[in-house]
């Protein structure tokens, strides 16, 4: 299976709130980071914190798809600009509402170790 094929898979996996179907391509050891505005809002160390996050992150979001818009292959690694979309399930503040949708379009660079991603670098 290619880097490609893997990405694209997670991202399927994603889509569909199949957070088992999500691990299958991590390493053990993954490490996943959120960054805004340049600063790192989240860090995750290990399957088990990615999966705890991936779990709760699911039921925040009724629809949720991310779209690749462009892939670009590096040593160890894949950039790839997503397109984001989403309808919240809960309300997140006083402008974002239970049914709102949320777009955002940003980067995302997954590092490869023994066929497994190994890190997930998410900037908005």
């Amino acid at each position: 299976m290619t880097r490609k094929e893997i990405i694209e898979n997670y991202i399927r996996a994603y889509n569909s709130f199949d957070v088992q179907g999500m691990l299958l391509y991590l390493h053990e050891e993954v490490e996943f980071r959120n960054i805004s505005n340049g600063e790192v809002n989240l860090l995750l160390q290990g399957i088990e914190a990615f999966q705890k996050q991936a779990e709760q992150a699911a039921k925040l979001f009724s629809e949720r798809e991310q779209v690749v818009l462009q892939y670009q292959e590096q040593e160890n690694a894949a950039a790839v600009t997503i397109a984001y979309r989403a309808i919240l399930a809960t309300d997140f503040s006083k402008e974002l509402k239970a049914g709102d949708t949320l777009t955002l379009k940003g980067k995302t660079i997954f590092g490869f170790q023994q066929d497994k991603i190994i890190s997930i670098e998410d900037h908005s």
